[in-house]
């Protein structure tokens, strides 16, 4: 990037953060996921407790239907097979000429040939408007040679960073890699770029998380249309909810099953006090 002035958080945008958690559970929106048989469970029960709608919906027959009644779309990789990438590329292609949100989680990006030519043929149906990932998914998307370790990564979020910033150039489009600090970044507002610091190791102990923070940013791209700030305000949830959960948790002697109820507590309960308290990181802008 050029020169850059990097900022905390100002108070301004805290506010925003918070005007958009508000917004998600004032106006509940609904969220139409064709995403995996993993994280179904987890990823309805987080956007229920933001205060969303999830619906979970595959089905070739109904999934364009299903796209004209929500406010946004996420697809998710994470189980593939020919029907379901053929639902997910009429959900998108119904999407984009809806103008509605499309939020792409390519899971396993790298990991096999099959992964790789079906987000390419997902691409080609239609332009997402937040791609998430974490850093080896993202390289991989971007065409890197980089080893994977199945869903996992193998690459630190900084090291994706500016294969990042050239996905956002080449898509127009917002993405978001997450880590142990989480990047979030678009290039047509002054090429913003977000460095948020919250959340905890113990996120990555239970699965579905990511996946969760991919719905989580459907839900909040439904309700603002600034879709650059609408993945900071998820992305700022997800890990701020993960790091008081697992910081009550280890407070009383417990594991990670009991993590994952705190966790959902949190994306219900948490209050504005505790968002300014517990926030890090930086806005940064070219």
């Amino acid at each position: 990037m050029p020169a850059e002035q990097a900022t905390r958080f100002p108070p301004d945008w805290i506010d925003q953060i918070w005007a958009d958690i508000q917004a998600v559970r004032n106006q509940a929106p609904l969220v139409h996921n064709i995403t995996n048989f993993v994280v179904m469970n987890i990823s309805a029960n987080a956007l229920l407790a933001a205060g969303a709608s999830p619906v979970m919906a595959h089905a070739p027959e109904e999934v364009a239907d299903m796209v004209k009644i929500a406010g946004a779309l996420v697809v998710n990789i994470g189980t593939l097979e020919p029907a379901w990438i053929n639902s997910m590329a009429t959900a998108m292609r119904t999407a984009q000429a809806l103008g509605k949100p499309i939020v792409l989680d390519p899971v396993g990006a790298g990991a096999t040939p099959y992964r790789n030519h079906a987000l390419s043929a997902l691409l080609a149906a239609a332009a997402p408007q937040v791609i998430r990932g974490n850093g080896s998914e993202i390289m991989a998307l971007a065409g890197s040679t980089i080893a994977t370790k199945g869903v996992d990564s193998s690459t630190a979020s900084a090291e994706a960073l500016a294969v990042g910033q050239e996905m956002a150039r080449r898509y127009s489009n917002v993405i978001c890699i997450s880590g142990a600090i989480d990047y979030v970044m678009e290039a047509r507002v002054n090429g913003r770029l977000a460095r948020l610091a919250n959340g905890d190791p113990m996120m990555t102990r239970m699965t579905g998380t990511g996946c969760s923070a991919s719905a989580l940013i459907g839900a909040f791209c439904a309700v603002q249309r600034d879709y650059f700030r609408a993945t900071v305000a998820a992305m700022c949830l997800t890990a701020v909810a993960g790091e008081i959960a697992a910081q009550q948790v280890r407070q009383e002697g417990l594991g990670v099953g009991s993590f994952q109820a705190r966790w959902l507590d949190q994306l219900e309960t948490l209050t504005e006090g505790a968002l300014r308290r517990t926030l890090r990181g930086e806005i940064v802008t070219s």
